[in-house]
């Protein structure tokens, strides 16, 4: 939003949200009627408008998985600072761009039938006039409108809403008010109307000049530089006909230069070319890629959370992952990330972050959580030992192992990587010792009693350690759980038989029967010591998200959300790599190994996590 925002400044279809694509459905329809059933000769021009709507929403989509691909990776990133919430929030609506110039040639079709319909599929003059008017009246006008638009008036009404962004990503491109769209759609619309009123317009004249439009407004801000400077010595003319992104990049840092749309000659014409685009872009190709100091190891947990990692939906990725009906359409590219998974599958960088000087990095195995549950252990050790060995190389201090893997079933908590690489520098980190603390730091210091369900594992067994010290009881349901828990405890504890409705706290962990909700208390409480959380059986219940924490402020570029927790908030196995590279504690944390948790618990509160609340009775 702008810091003074004026009329026109929200776009028409807002307080539509994602039914805003309803409008389009009267278009579509008759589109498909039309193309269908037609008898005579069809409009292929016509036909077309449709699939180029999502041809392009699909090449947007593609710059914005790859700009943020690289710029997690560190290869000729132009700016360091992070993204935010606030800025994928504000960004949200980029395809609102695309849906305005397709109603836009809907309604040209309709109102201009003479000169919009069958039109040619190439016309060599129509692309001829497209570009002369795109280079000379586009270019000249949207100069002197972009530089009108940095006059305070128009500024704060305006402009200032796209340069709220000074990290751009590709979406920041079309990230503007209602009112400035119009006016950028009207100078587009120049070469497009010359075209047609002068009967030399194409399929090749309209939509290569839309996808032009897209693909260097994307170009021009996915904050990572590409263009090989070999190219600009062969044509030493090409630095006034096509900007690059860390040109456009200087716009957003510095304000007063590099006004030009795609061509920079106007820039050059009158003098307001940045004094630094030329060290900016030779500094931005030579970076190398980062070298992180601390990488978590994750992994996909369903085909459809491709779309919540942060190279997929940024409006998904920036909220707590949940099912969505319309990812079932999306089917062709889930199969073909899943069976591109397979064929060339190797771990991949999917976020970065700095915190305390270090840089944090989140890599993702491409598998599935089903797929680490049914049998295929050596496919899947294989993958996370060539992600142990490649943060190795690439100089990372502690890589900690998130989700299932660091399963005791597939792995021993990560024992068998220690053992198979004995003299590994890196630091292997299963986290464990800091879930239990959360969990155990998440009951009401007036508790009595607690329930334990679930699997007798590493993080269970030390949460039941830690009670009874504070001398709460712990609570089976039958016999044989009794002797077992009592077999695996190092102290003598106080455990009891209890049926489930006597219960109110429920510490839950995976392998339990769900079921047994449905038996507890009102108002019980259950906190889940698994990975992954309970389903939500019962609505006069309280459920405690999994272990995790809250991230300080100062913890940068945190712009999507993990898994299921809400914003901001991390998993507690992420949290102990990197609490552990902090201290500087130079053990593995594997197998049967676990650390003092009070300790554990006492170093994350003093680097400024805080203990996730949730509203409850107690």
């Amino acid at each position: 939003m702008a810091s003074q925002p004026g009329i026109l400044t929200d776009w028409p279809w807002e307080p539509l949200g994602s039914f805003k694509y309803v409008l389009l459905a009267p278009w579509v329809v008759q589109t498909i009627i039309y193309c269908v059933t037609a008898s005579h000769e069809r409009d292929l021009a016509y036909c077309l408008v449709l699939p180029m709507l999502m041809a392009r929403l699909v090449h947007n989509q593609i710059w914005i998985s790859v700009s943020r691909h690289r710029s997690a990776q560190g290869k000729s990133r132009i700016i360091d600072r992070g993204l935010e919430f606030s800025q994928v929030d504000r960004e949200s609506n980029w395809d609102d761009y695309i849906l305005l110039t397709g109603h836009i040639t809907y309604l040209a079709y309709m109102i201009l039938p003479e000169v919009a319909n069958h039109l040619p599929v190439w016309r060599a003059d129509g692309v001829v006039l497209v570009a002369l008017l795109h280079a000379g009246p586009v270019e000249f006008l949207y100069y002197w409108f972009h530089r009108a638009l940095h006059h305070h008036f128009l500024y704060s009404r305006y402009h200032s809403h796209h340069h709220s962004s000074i990290v751009t990503q590709p979406i920041t491109a079309v990230a503007h008010p209602f009112a400035e769209v119009l006016a950028y759609v009207a100078l587009f619309a120049i070469p497009q109307f010359a075209t047609l009123f002068t009967k030399t317009a194409s399929i090749a004249s309209v939509y290569g000049y839309l996808f032009y439009i897209d693909f260097m407004n994307n170009l021009g801000h996915c904050n990572f530089e590409f263009f090989p400077k070999k190219l600009f010595s062969l044509f030493p003319f090409l630095k006034y006909l096509a900007y690059t992104p860390s040109f456009h990049s200087l716009h957003h840092t510095k304000f007063r230069t590099n006004y030009s749309l795609f061509m920079p000659i106007y820039d050059y014409i009158y003098g307001t070319v940045d004094d630094s685009t030329d060290e900016t872009y030779e500094m931005s190709l030579k970076r190398p890629k980062d070298s992180p100091d601390v990488v978590h190891l994750t992994h996909l947990t369903t085909p459809y959370s491709i779309y919540h990692l942060p190279l997929g939906f940024a409006s998904l990725a920036s909220n707590p992952q949940t099912a969505k009906w319309y990812l079932r359409f999306m089917w062709p590219f889930t199969f073909g990330f899943i069976a591109t998974g397979w064929i060339f599958g190797r771990t991949f960088v999917s976020e970065r972050n700095t915190f305390s000087k270090l840089n944090l990095q989140s890599w993702v195995v491409p598998r599935f959580t089903k797929q680490y549950l049914k049998g295929q252990s050596t496919s899947v050790n294989k993958l996370i030992e060539e992600a142990i060995l490649e943060a190795e190389l690439s100089g990372a201090k502690v890589l900690s192992l998130g989700l299932l893997n660091q399963q005791e079933e597939l792995n021993g908590y990560g024992q068998l990587y220690i053992h198979k690489f004995p003299e590994l520098k890196i630091k292997v980190i299963d986290g464990s010792s800091l879930a239990a603390a959360i969990v155990v730091n998440s009951i009401p210091k007036s508790t009595s009693q607690v329930l334990l369900r679930g699997k007798f594992n590493k993080v269970s067994l030390a949460i039941s350690n830690a009670l009874t010290k504070r001398n709460v009881q712990l609570a089976v349901l039958n016999k044989d759980e009794m002797t077992k828990l009592h077999s695996r405890l190092k102290a003598k504890v106080d455990l009891a038989l209890t049926a489930t409705s006597d219960a109110k706290i429920w510490l839950v962990g995976d392998g339990w029967d769900e079921n047994e909700q449905m038996r507890a208390a009102k108002g019980s409480i259950f906190i889940p010591f698994s990975q992954f959380p309970p389903k939500k059986m019962r609505k006069d219940c309280f459920y405690h998200y999994t272990p995790a924490m809250i991230a300080p402020s100062s913890f940068t570029n945190t712009h999507s959300c993990e898994n299921w927790l809400p914003r901001r908030a991390m998993g507690a196995w992420r949290i102990a790599g990197i609490v552990h590279a902090l201290e500087g504690w130079n053990v593995h944390e594997f197998g049967s190994t676990t650390f003092n948790i009070t300790q554990i618990w006492h170093a994350t509160i003093r680097h400024g996590f805080q203990p996730l609340e949730l509203d409850t009775p107690f």
